[in-house]
C-alpha cells in the first residue's frame, strides 16, 4: 500500500499529526480544555470553506481562521470568567454558521466531505510541505515556552505571582492550538480531529506517570493509533478519520483493561503472601 506516492504522504503527515497533537493536547487536558480543542476542530471547517471559495489552500485558510477563534475565545474569557461554556457555544455558532452558508450556498466548490471526514486521497505534496513546516514551528514554540506552559497548567496563579506573563503564553499557546488542528484536517477530518487531542493523553493518564512520561506515552500511543487507523482505513476503504477515533477509543479500553487487569493480579500476590 505504501508503494502509493499519497500513501506515503499520507504516513507522513500522520507521523507528524501523531506527535503534535499529544504535545497540545497534554496541556489543554489537564488544564480541562479538552472542550476548546473540540471547538476550534469544528470551527476550522470555516476556515476551509473560506479558503475553498477564495481559491486559497483550505489548510493555511483553516490555520488563519481558527487563530481568530482562538484569539476570540481569549478575549472572550474576560468576559464570560465563570462561564467558559459559552464563550465555546458563541464562537462555534460563528464558525458552524459561516461554514454552513458557504457551502450550502454552492460558493465553496470543492468536496468538503474529505475535509469533514478526513481523506488519505486528498493529500498532495503541497499539504505535505505545508503541514511540516506548520510542525516544526508549532514544536520550537513548544520547545521554548515548555516551562512556563508546564507551570502555567498546573498552577496559574503561581505562575502569575512569579512573573510569568500568562496572558501571552495563552495567546501563544492558542495559535500553537491552531496549527496541530489544521495540519490535521486532511487525514483525521474536522468531525474526529479532537479525538486525536484528548484521546491518546486519556489513555496515557491512566498509566499514572509523571508528565514528562505522559506526554512520551501519549505520542507513542498516538502513533500507534494513527498509523493502525490509517492502515485499517485503507484495507476496508472507509474514512481514516472515523477509524482513527475507533481505534483511538479501542486503545483507551485496553489501556484501562489492563491496568485493571494488572491492578486485580497485584492485590491477589499481595493476598497469598500475607
Amino acid at each position: 500500500m505504501f508503494q502509493y506516492s499519497f500513501m506515503q504522504n499520507a504516513l507522513i503527515i500522520s507521523i507528524l499529526i501523531s506527535i503534535i497533537c499529544p504535545c497540545i493536547g497534554v496541556f489543554l487536558v489537564l488544564r480541562r480544555h479538552s472542550m476548546i480543542g473540540d471547538t476550534l476542530a469544528h470551527s476550522s471547517l470555516a476556515g476551509v470553506a473560506l479558503g475553498l471559495v477564495f481559491g486559497q489552500n483550505p489548510i493555511i485558510s483553516a490555520f488563519i481562521f481558527t487563530s481568530l477563534c482562538s484569539f476570540l475565545i481569549e478575549v472572550l474569557k474576560n468576559y464570560y470568567k465563570k462561564y467558559t461554556e459559552i464563550i465555546l457555544v458563541i464562537v462555534m455558532s460563528l464558525s458552524i454558521g459561516i461554514a454552513i452558508t458557504l457551502i450550502s450556498s454552492g460558493q465553496a466548490r470543492a468536496n468538503v466531505n474529505s475535509f469533514l471526514f478526513g481523506s488519505i486521497l486528498t493529500v498532495t505534496k503541497q499539504d505535505l510541505l505545508i503541514v511540516s513546516v506548520l510542525c516544526l514551528i508549532t514544536l520550537i514554540v513548544l520547545f521554548v515556552f515548555f516551562n512556563q506552559l508546564v507551570y502555567i497548567t498546573f498552577d496559574e496563579e503561581g505562575a502569575k505571582v512569579a512573573g510569568v506573563k500568562v496572558k501571552l503564553i495563552d495567546y501563544v499557546f492558542s495559535i500553537i492550538v491552531a496549527a496541530a488542528i489544521s495540519v490535521s484536517i486532511r487525514v483525521v477530518g474536522v468531525l474526529v480531529l479532537s479525538s486525536m487531542i484528548a484521546l491518546p493523553v486519556a489513555s496515557a493518564i491512566q498509566l499514572q506517570k509523571g508528565f514528562r512520561k505522559t506526554l512520551v506515552y501519549s505520542i507513542i500511543i498516538s502513533i500507534i493509533d494513527i498509523i493502525s487507523g490509517l492502515v485499517i482505513s485503507y484495507y476496508v476503504n472507509a474514512a481514516a478519520g472515523g477509524v482513527i477515533a475507533i481505534t483511538s477509543v479501542i486503545m483507551l479500553v485496553i489501556v484501562i483493561t489492563i491496568k485493571k487487569a494488572a491492578f486485580l493480579f497485584k492485590n491477589k500476590i499481595l493476598k497469598e503472601t500475607l
